[in-house]
Parts: C-alpha cells; structure tokens; sequence
C-alpha cells in the first residue's frame, strides 16, 4: 500500500500524518506537510505513532461473562438488554457514555440511536471532562457552540494570552506555531496559570494566580478597558447586549482574589488595553472548575467589549483536549445538545431532527451528564450502560466510585480496543477497530474537518463502531433506518441533516459535503455552505442569538467548593505530562515515549516538602475526602506553597497507587456540568517503605508491592516498586515478580547498606534483574534497560561500564536524546543556546516540546530524574 494522508488520534489540534505501512502490521510515521493545522510538524507522540501499531493487548473477539463469544451472541445480547430496560423501566433507564476518540461517523450513529430511537438523551462524553464550560460559555455569549477564529490568528496576534494552557506539553505543534511567531513578530506571550509550566519558557510575563481566580482578574481587565478607552463602543452598540450589567459586576469584583501583586496585574491590564491583535488561548485550566462557564464568559466579555472577535489576530480560542471533542460537539454528543448545533431544549429543532431521521421519538429534555449519570448508575437508576472508547473507571472523578458503579451495573457493555480498568468491569466487551483501522472523519480546535484513513487491515473480529451501533439497531427492530453500507454513507446523512441546521439559522452546515468525494475529502474548515464558507464568525456581528446580539453575562468570581483546612491542607492541581495521554492505552505502547516520565508523581514546594519530612524521589501518601494515592515526590519551585501538582494517567495496570483521579472530588459547574478536576483538597504524609526496588526484564512483570509502576521500554520491562516490610527471601520474590522459576540467580548483598542486587539468567542472557534499597534506588535505569536480554552479568553493576555510556533520561523523546548525552554536550561544546543544543546533537528540533527543558538545562534549572 502506497502512503495514506490521515489524521493523528491525540490532542485537538487535528495534525495531517502520512502513514507508509511496511506490510508486516506497522507503519512509518511523517507530517503531512500539506495539512493547515500542522504543515508536517508532529509533537513526541505523533513522531511515535508507528510504535503504537501492535497487536499486544489487543481485544479481538467479542466477550460475554469473560468468555469469548460469536458477534451474533454478543449484539443478540446487547440488544435484548437494552430492550428490556426500556420496556420494563422506560428509555431513561439506559445511557450510553461515549469518547472524543469516537470518529464523527460513530458518534452519529450512537446519538441517533439513542436519542431517537430509545427516546433518551441519557448520551455524555469524556468531552464533558474537558471543554463543557467552554461549550456553555459560547452557547450562553453567541448563541451557539461556535469557536470564532482559526490558528492562523496564532500568527497574525500582537499579544497571545494563554490562561490555564500548558501549551508547550498539552498541544505542542501550536506551540511550536507560536515560538514562531514570537520569534517572526515579536509577539507578547503571558501565561495566566498558578504553576511554572514549560510553556512560561516564551513567557513575557507569567501571572501565577490563585487557584480558581480567573474571573477576577478578567473582570478587572473589563474593568481597565472601560476606564481607559479601549471599549468599541460602535461594535457594542450594534452587536452586543448586557454590557452595562457585565461591567457593573465586574467593578464589584476584588482584583486581590487572585494574589497577584499590584504591578503584574498593571503590565497585563497595559498590554491588553493597548494591544488591538489579541488572542486569548484558553483549556483545562478555565474549564474544569466549579465556575468554568463563568470564567469562559468573563474572558469572552472582554473579547466583545472590544470588537475583538472574528478579525485576523484577535479572539478568545479555546483548544480541546482530544482528537473529535469537537465533531462529538457538532453532532450532539452531549446529554443537552442534538446534532449539528440544534438545541434540545427548543420543539422546532426536536422536531426537524426528528422528521429527518423519522425516528419514533425525541427527548425533550436533556439527559444525565457525566457525573449525573454515573451517580445514576450507582444508585441503580441506570439498568443499562454502553461505554464506548473510554475508561471512566479511571479518568472519572472520584473514579474509586465510578467504579464501583459500573461494577454494581445490571447491565454494562464497553466497545474498545484494549483492555482496561473499565473493560475488566463489563458484562460484554466489543472489540473495536483502532486508530489506523477505521476510517471516517474528525474535527479539530479551529472546526477543520479532517479525515482518517485506514492503511491497516482490522485484526482478528474487530468491527468500526458504526457497524455495531446499526447492527443493534437492527436487532431492536430499526435496521432500516441505519442501514449504512460505509462510514461514508453515515457522513453524507449527517451532512444532509446539517443543512436543515443552516435553514434554522445555525451555525454548522457542511451540507455542500453531502455529495462531496469522501474518499478524496481534503481538509476542510466549516461552515461549508452556500451562505457562508469556513473562516471567522462574528467580526460584523451575526450572533446565533434571537436578536443576533451577543451577550455579555455579569460575573461574579467564585473560588473553588473545597477549601483547604487543617486536615487537607493542600490544593490539588491535575494535568498531563508531555510525552503521554489520557490513561496511556495508546501512549504506554510506545517505548520512548515512557522514557521521559516513567511513573506517577506529586510535585510539592520545596518549603513543603522540609515541613513534612519528604525527600526528593521518596514516596509519598496522598488522601483526599475520596480516596488515596500513592506518588513520587518531585520537590519544585514550580507549583506555590500549600499547592501540588500530580499527572493524571496511570491506571490499574501501570501504577495501581498512582490513579489520581481517584482523588478529585465529582464537584461541578453547575451550568456545563463539568467537573472541578483542577481544585481538590488532599493531605500528603510521607510512605516511609521499609525497601525501594528498580526492576528490569524481557517479559512483562507481575509486581507485588505497597507501592508500583511499570512502564515499556525497547528491551522489556522496567519496575518501580516499594514496600512496607521485605521479603523472606530476595530470590523467591525475585523469580515470583519475573515468573522465572527455574532461571539461574546471581545475587549480590551488601548488609552494611542494605542492598540487594539480583539477576536471573537462562542460557548465558540475563532476561531480568532487580535492584533493592533501604532509599530510592539510585542507578542508570536507561543503561540497564538497554541491557537487559543481553549476554552476561554486567548490568549487576548498576553502571556502565569502562567504554560504555549512558544517556541518561530521554529529554528529547522525538529523536531520543538523553540527560547526560545533552548536559556533557553542553560541558564540552561550550552550547550556550537551545539552537545550538539542537545542531550538536537534533535535539529540540523535531516537535520542539523539549525546548523548555533544555533551556532550563542551559540555566542550570533542570532537576535530573535518575
């Protein structure tokens, strides 16, 4: 098969790849230098896609009770159960709970079914975890979901303010597109965020806010632009409403809520009044908070109030979190929305949705949201629950219940790819096709629609999402109205309904699609219609609004529900990490990219860390109201005093003690439902283990210990592992944790410090070893795990050897270069710039997303993990 155009399944910027498959199952992986969101950059984890192709964990067959089943049984199943719900306790007694990894494709069929077929809107999405507030901030202000500019905006703006955005790790080809720009234009870059992320590297100035007080310092931004001119009094007068109320409430508000001092609040309110090219940027940050709708609205009052909006260079933007959250938006993916930007709440837009899909019902109101619906679930409201490409089980907050809700659910069916903490817990699993697989469409941050393209065969029985969906569908009696022969049917349906939306007046039409080649599909910006083609919204107004004004809403600041108190001391911060995504079911497949941050941790503040006794990479317990975790403790001065900060990615199978989400409380925004992920209160005393372990191995590993992580690397396996008390014996641990009963062992003891060394071998190759130590291990992880499988004992040295260097941790992940290889190229290259690190050596120079680090290397800030 010759090169296939697609698009990546990560983040929301929607990167154009190009995949040139090898024949044997795997894949090369390159920008597609073509496609306007990307122009052939990729960050670490789309460089390493090609390593994600294996079959390894892989569901390939259908599975009723834990045993494997024929499609027929399966579906035969599913939709008995979901009919018998339906008949004996009505259509709200199901939910289906779908993903941004959905193609758009599926998620229409999912929605369709649901909503006008069982008559339920009981339909959410991990989406509502992440840009929920944003949706109700756009819909309360325009109307209408609709992002009003494009990235091109990135390029053209004299000041970029980023709020709650690590941009640098969480969307990194922007970022990348930004440095550019600063570099081409001198543009002026502030970062609105309580923690030092990578992305203050470009910062002009970095606001380090309290927690949760966004809307105050955007209200004294309203505040200073009615004072000193820079309101457009025309564009108000003609397209906005409420503008007096807004900024009535907004001098009401108290600037000192955001502990700022007096003069950084000075220099932004400066620029900001006096800059007309001004893009706001902002994610999870405003979003996932108790008041995320209110901080969307203050920011967009700022943007109205100037004119600010829909002009090249200017515009709030909100950029999502994964590859489709924004097509699962445009085709009604969440519990209070219908398809193509209709609105469930209004009997002309049910029934023009209804008359096009001639379904037998419609409901009039919206259905659960996330937490609703899980509640629900746990509360045996729920009789029925489809779960499709997610593992809320994880990623939920207070994810210990949410699991325990699945678990206790009459009924619960998950389609997916790999196993998982949410797969373990269902009655039926369906083995979906995966990314590379599948084909259909996407739509990223600034409404490009995109398509992927399969360029691999489906392994074993897997089937698209669709499929299944139209194949249930048919089982309850409905298959002639989802009676689809190819994902591209599914789309021109979908299309055709969107041009009754644009005869609404909506925003979204992409009916000129309907009969477009969806094999050749380019990328494509809507709206595409007639009326109006993909660009900008709202420069002359045009708000999707009864009286096509804008509003502007009057906000009044509120901080997070849980307050610090003595016994939960500390506020938690959630995010992401560089080189990994979500729970890692993709990311945690690609050995190099777990190289960089290979477990689990809590970043604490120096001075916290002296007052509780924490060392640098010991262990620390972490418990909130909700649960308890067990995390690395990373000492910095990037988070503040009394807050920390921990990733949210490890799972069951890669770090039991490490699932964070098990800490947050399922508080949320009262308007967009979405959860306070970024707020919750928890106290951190230290583990005190009694041993810490490195393992390293060919096989996977089985550990049992208080405390583990393990993580892929090009070799194997490697392990951190801690316990309360030791073993009875190192080398019965040793074979049980690797399962190599019969390997020969050779130990190494030192009783003076206390450590244990252990390899076993078969056949002259030492295929594991383990490390052992009353404190953190110290030894050259990446070393060893490059010489694990290989012949003799040397690696019992814990070193290299004479002759034999070691990288160090992965800084770069893209082109793999490590610590050590960087920081003595420093010392004897005498680099003084990140430019110069990248012409010795590539590094930084692919994704761009180490740059920060190897500029804090340079300033001799960066703190090695080994």
């Amino acid at each position: 098969m010759s090169t296939v155009r697609t698009t990546c399944p990560y983040c929301g910027v929607g990167c154009g790849v190009l995949m040139a498959p090898d024949g044997q199952g795997g894949a090369t992986v390159k920008g597609d230098p073509d496609h306007p969101a990307n122009y052939g950059r990729l960050c670490s984890k789309g460089t390493a896609l090609g390593e994600t192709l294996g079959l390894d964990g892989r569901i390939l067959s259908p599975v009723v009770d834990g045993k494997p089943a024929t499609w027929d049984a399966a579906l035969d199943l599913v939709a008995q159960r979901f009919q018998s719900a339906i008949r004996d306790h009505g259509p709200d007694s199901v939910a289906f709970y779908l993903s941004g990894q959905m193609l758009t494709e599926d998620y229409y069929a999912a929605n369709k079914l649901i909503k006008g077929y069982f008559g339920t809107a009981n339909v959410d999405t991990n989406s509502r975890l992440c840009m929920a507030s944003s949706v109700a901030g756009h819909k309360r202000a325009f109307g209408a979901d609709t992002v009003p500019g494009t990235y091109d905006d990135l390029d053209q703006a004299d000041l970029v303010v980023l709020v709650g955005s690590n941009l640098a790790w969480c969307h990194p080809v922007l970022y990348q597109r930004l440095v550019a720009a600063k570099k081409a234009r001198g543009t002026k870059v502030v970062v609105v965020d309580p923690r030092r992320t990578a992305t203050c590297d470009i910062a002009d100035l970095h606001l380090a806010l309290a927690p949760g007080s966004d809307a105050a310092l955007f209200n004294a931004l309203l505040v200073a632009l009615a004072d000193r001119g820079a309101v457009d009094t025309e564009y108000v007068a003609r397209h906005v409403s409420g503008f007096e109320d807004a900024l009535a409430a907004a001098r009401a508000s108290d600037p000192a809520l955001t502990g700022l001092a007096d003069q950084d609040i000075a220099q932004f309110l400066t620029w900001f009044t006096t800059t007309e090219r001004v893009v706001t940027v902002y994610s999870q940050g405003i979003n996932q908070s108790s008041s995320g709708t209110d901080k969307v609205n203050a920011i967009l009052n700022c943007h109205l109030a100037t004119g600010r909006i829909g002009r090249p260079g200017t515009g709030p933007f909100s950029v999502t979190g994964q590859p489709n959250a924004m097509g699962g938006r445009e085709v009604g993916g969440l519990a209070n929305m219908l398809a193509c930007h209709l609105d469930i709440e209004s009997p002309a837009h049910r029934a023009a949705v209804q008359g096009f899909w001639a379904s037998p019902a419609m409901p009039e109101q919206p259905g659960l949201k996330a937490v609703e619906m899980f509640r629900a679930v746990a509360q045996g409201q729920i009789k029925a629950l489809w779960i499709i490409h997610t593992n809320p089980a994880v990623s939920m907050p207070d994810a210990d219940a949410v699991a325990a809700a699945i678990k206790g659910c009459d009924f619960v069916v998950v389609s997916d790819v790999t196993h998982t903490d949410t797969t373990r817990l269902a009655d039926v699993i369906l083995p979906a096709t995966a990314w590379g697989e599948k084909s259909g469409t996407v739509t990223n941050s600034d409404r490009m629609i995109s398509r992927q393209r399969s360029f691999l065969p489906a392994p074993g029985q897997a089937r698209d999402d669709w499929r299944m969906i139209a194949d249930v569908a048919a089982r309850m009696g409905w298959g002639a109205a989802f009676d689809w022969a190819s994902a591209a049917e599914v789309f021109a349906e979908y299309a055709a309904l969107s041009g009754i939306a644009g005869d609404l007046g909506r925003d979204f039409d992409i009916s000129e699609l309907a009969k477009a080649d969806y094999d050749a599909l380019p990328p494509t910006r809507w709206p595409v219609s007639a009326r109006q083609k993909g660009g900008r919204f709202f420069a002359q107004g045009g708000f999707f609004t009864p009286d096509a004004r804008a509003r502007m809403l009057p906000i009044t600041p509120r901080m997070p529900v849980a307050q610090a108190a003595p016994r939960y001391p500390f506020r938690l911060n959630t995010g992401r990490v560089r080189d990994h995504w979500h729970t890692m079911t993709r990311t945690a497949l690609a050995p190099r990219l777990n190289q960089h941050i290979a477990e689990p941790f809590v970043e604490i503040h120096p001075d916290d860390a002296a007052g509780l006794g924490l060392g640098p990479a010991t262990l620390a317990r972490v418990t909130s109201p909700q649960g308890r975790a067990i995390l690395r403790v990373a000492i910095t001065d990037r988070v503040q005093r009394g807050h920390v900060f921990a990733p949210m990615h490890w799972t069951g199978d890669t770090a039991p003690t490490g699932r964070v989400d098990a800490l947050v409380a399922a508080v949320t925004d009262p308007v967009s439902g979405q959860p306070e992920s970024k707020a919750a209160v928890v106290a951190i005393t230290p583990l005190n283990p009694a041993w810490y372990g490195f393992a390293v191995s060919v096989d996977a590993q089985a550990p049992e210990a208080a405390y583990w992580a393990r993580a892929r690397h090009a070799g194997g396996w490697r392990s951190e592992l801690a316990g309360m008390e030791p073993p009875a014996n190192w080398e019965g641990y040793a074979r049980g944790l690797f399962n190599l009963p019969d390997a020969i062992c050779l130990s190494v003891e030192d009783r003076v410090r206390g450590t244990h060394r252990l390899a076993l071998m078969q056949d002259g190759r030492t295929l594991a070893a383990l490390f052992i130590a009353p404190d953190p291990v110290q030894l050259a992880r990446g070393h060893l795990a490059a010489q694990v499988g290989q012949p003799g004992a040397a690696l019992l040295a814990g070193r290299p050897g004479g002759g034999m260097v070691d990288p160090g941790p992965t800084v770069c992940a893209c082109l793999n270069v490590g610590l050590n290889t960087i920081t003595a190229a420093i010392a004897a290259q005498r680099l003084t710039t990140v430019e110069q690190i990248g012409a010795a050596l590539q590094a930084g120079t692919s994704c761009g997303s180490c740059k920060p680090e190897l500029a804090a290397l340079l300033a001799g800030r960066l703190e090695a993990a080994e």
